[in-house]
């Protein structure tokens, strides 16, 4: 996954596409909570999953149980965490990593 890198957009490339700027990504949430990978997100309202953050002092509530919105992670403080018995799930939008190169002028 990309940190908010710039992109080739291709006109009307939708979601999960090739080409497409966003993919969709599933995040579970446990009771205990749930670290979220780096990166951004726009996440929609989800029934039972609150997103939480560590402020150095304790854990705090940025997005509410069925709210949405857009977070940043670093892949450390932020988490999903579930707000019933069990695993809860979030889906999100994040920006497309692309294809991992592992070589340069190779053919």
């Amino acid at each position: 996954m990309a940190l908010a890198m710039n992109k080739i957009i291709l006109a009307n490339a939708t979601t999960n596409t090739a080409g497409a700027y966003f993919s969709n990504v599933s995040l579970t949430a446990a009771n205990a909570g749930t670290v979220i990978p780096a990166g951004t997100y726009l996440i929609f309202p989800s029934a039972n999953v609150v997103i939480t953050a560590n402020n150095g002092s304790a854990i705090t509530t940025l997005l509410a149980n069925a709210t949405g919105g857009m977070i940043l992670s670093d892949g450390v403080n932020v988490f999903a965490q579930s707000t019933i018995a069990g695993a809860g799930t979030a889906t999100a939008l994040t920006i497309n990593g692309g294809i991992s190169a592992n070589s340069t002028y190779t053919s």
